[in-house]
């Protein structure tokens, strides 16, 4: 089994085997951030990669983006396609080594499904952690068979909806409407609220 730790996930960036990454905001995500209308929101990306969803929060005037992932190339790359962004809110450790609190809303795109499924109660619990109460974690999650072989692990919606209710109300589930054509079918929106 492959492990996906630092070094997989810096042999990504360094070979540009990056798969995932489409090179913008995927729709989903920008229709929800354009719904936002309180630009001081605290607002965590985690496992952002090159983070063109925190790209595009900063150029929308949200002052309190943070951004974390294990591998440091995609925070490089942010911070030099946004120069003015805040060094230290670029946090290059482990998600689950993450201290930060309180943070209003978590974007979920991709990170979920990056990580081995043996850490996905972690995940719940951790998000749980993470956010202040009626915070809100928001994104997609990918809906196909969980496959032993990844990144990306899929899942379905009964498996998110036994994970997550015990911590969170889902406040929605359901098929993504607007997903880019390559994902169209296979993503979940959602909003969990703590």
């Amino acid at each position: 089994m492959t492990k996906l730790n630092k070094k997989f996930w810096d042999d990504k960036y360094a070979n540009n085997k990056l798969g995932w990454d489409i090179g913008y905001i995927s729709t989903p995500l920008k229709t929800y951030i354009d719904q936002l209308n309180t630009k001081n929101l605290k607002i965590l990306i985690p496992g952002a990669g090159n983070g063109y969803e925190v790209e595009y929060l900063f150029n929308s005037g949200f002052t309190a983006v943070y951004v974390i992932d294990i591998a440091k190339q995609p925070l490089d790359n942010l911070k030099k396609r946004i120069p003015d962004f805040p060094e230290d809110h670029l946090l290059h450790i482990d998600f689950f080594d993450l201290q930060e609190s309180n943070f209003d809303l978590i974007l979920e795109q991709t990170f979920f499904c990056a990580l081995d499924s043996c850490l996905r109660k972690s995940y719940a619990l951790k998000m749980h952690e993470l956010l202040r109460m009626n915070g809100k974690l928001a994104g997609l999650f990918f809906d196909f068979p969980l496959i032993e072989k990844g990144p990306p692990f899929g899942g379905d919606m009964d498996e998110y909806k036994k994970l997550f209710h015990p911590y969170f109300k889902i406040r929605k589930l359901e098929r993504a409407y607007n997903s880019i054509k390559p994902r169209h079918g296979n993503e979940l929106f959602f909003i969990f609220e703590k």
